[in-house]
């Protein structure tokens, strides 16, 4: 029996990729250089959406802050810049060797960042 058209064949499930660190935490960069890079993730992304896998992602901008319990908030995270997380994509994969191979070809180890796989559950909070 043949599969039914439009259907992929393979089971996929959602992963999120963590960035860490990267061009972003890299204040030396010059505006041309930064633009530079920010392309390699747009044509990176698009190449993603074009093979059906990413769902959603996104950069994440300034310090924010840290909120441990309904007591302690501080200014931050300050964290050192090759730990700092800087955005985060969704995206559906065969399996986590799937994903790591998608994690792989991520722009941001180009300026020293870091790519956490993680599975993401099947249910909503």
């Amino acid at each position: 029996m043949s599969e039914p058209v439009g259907e992929d064949p393979v089971p996929r499930s959602t992963f999120m990729l963590i960035f860490r660190g990267g061009a972003v935490s890299r204040p030396e960069l010059s505006p041309s250089e930064l633009q530079a890079h920010v392309e390699k993730w747009y044509r990176w992304s698009e190449e993603l959406a074009g093979q059906g896998r990413r769902n959603a992602g996104t950069a994440l901008d300034g310090p924010g802050a840290t909120v441990r319990g309904r007591e302690l908030v501080t200014d931050g995270p300050y964290a050192e810049s090759k730990d700092l997380v800087t955005g985060s994509m969704v995206f559906e994969a065969a399996g986590l060797e799937d994903a790591i191979e998608v994690a792989r070809g991520c722009p941001t180890y180009e300026f020293g960042g870091s790519v956490e796989v993680r599975p993401v559950q099947g249910y909503r909070i």
